[in-house]
């Protein structure tokens, strides 16, 4: 397994007592094909978040995801992004660093750069979704990589863990990501980190797919964020499944409809341009 780090000076907030490796990628990138001049034909790129609620990363919601976009013509990275005792800071870093890093590596792995997507399930989802709701297009400070642009151009979140509001987060996502700040400060990150409130008109399309079953991460999450997308007119596509629990990845050996997400999914992609 190749190792990419995201940062090769030093990643920013980098703590070695919290025993974790610094962020990096894994690359999952589809052979190359060639037009009719034998020129090479550039491919999307989503970067892949396994969730975990922020402790860990769910091995099966990350390489296998990547390997199974890559399979459908569309390059991956698979994200080890930064977990508990990390909070906002240093997550919500990595999402945008790993969005720059890939496109500003784009020619090297025949990647479009105007085609670059984020991908994450549950608390992976929540990351995904605070890539896609706040991004910048470029830092004047920093190395070269800072000054590209963070912003997604399409954004999937399965079972995401969309909103920071009591009745409806997962409690320690919400916990890991601002519940050790100040009560003020807290509840101003909650305000403004709820991926509800956070859709504007610059927000890329998204697919966003949960069960009705699933209750560790409230249906509600992924429907109150359509409704928040619809206001504003960002495109989206939206399936809400009745069978399943949380926590179902590519859902392989599921019987319910759910099993059809991944293939969904990938031409949604498709008509995007991926």
């Amino acid at each position: 397994m190749e190792k990419l780090k995201l940062w090769d000076n030093g990643t920013p907030l980098f703590d070695p007592e919290y025993e974790q490796e610094e962020t990096y990628v894994v690359p999952f990138i589809t052979p190359t094909k060639y037009d009719e001049n034998n020129d090479p034909i550039k491919t999307g790129c989503v970067i892949v978040c396994p969730g975990g609620a922020y402790v860990g990363l769910a091995d099966y919601e990350g390489d296998p995801v990547s390997q199974f976009l890559s399979d459908n013509g569309i390059s991956a990275f698979t994200l080890h992004y930064r977990c508990f005792p990390y909070d906002l800071h240093a997550i919500h870093e990595d999402i945008n660093r790993a969005v720059r890093w890939v496109r500003y590596n784009a020619d090297k792995y025949n990647i479009d750069p105007d085609k670059i997507g984020v991908l994450g399930f549950s608390a992976g989802g929540n990351l995904a979704c605070l890539g896609a709701t706040h991004f910048d297009y470029g830092k004047n400070d920093g190395d070269e990589i800072d000054k590209v642009s963070s912003r997604p151009n399409a954004a999937v979140l399965c079972y995401p863990v969309v909103s920071l509001k009591r009745e409806l987060t997962h409690e320690h996502t919400r916990y890991v990501l601002v519940g050790r700040f100040e009560e003020s400060i807290k509840e101003k990150y909650v305000q403004e980190l709820s991926g509800e409130n956070s859709i504007t008109s610059d927000t890329p399309p998204m697919f966003i797919w949960h069960t009705a079953e699933d209750t560790c991460v409230k249906v509600e999450n992924s429907i109150y964020l359509a409704a928040a997308l619809s206001a504003k007119k960002i495109p989206y596509e939206l399936h809400i499944f009745p069978e399943g629990e949380h926590g179902l990845g590519l859902a392989k050996n599921f019987n319910g409809g759910a099993k059809y997400w991944p293939n969904l999914c990938a031409d949604w992609l498709h008509r995007l341009g991926f």
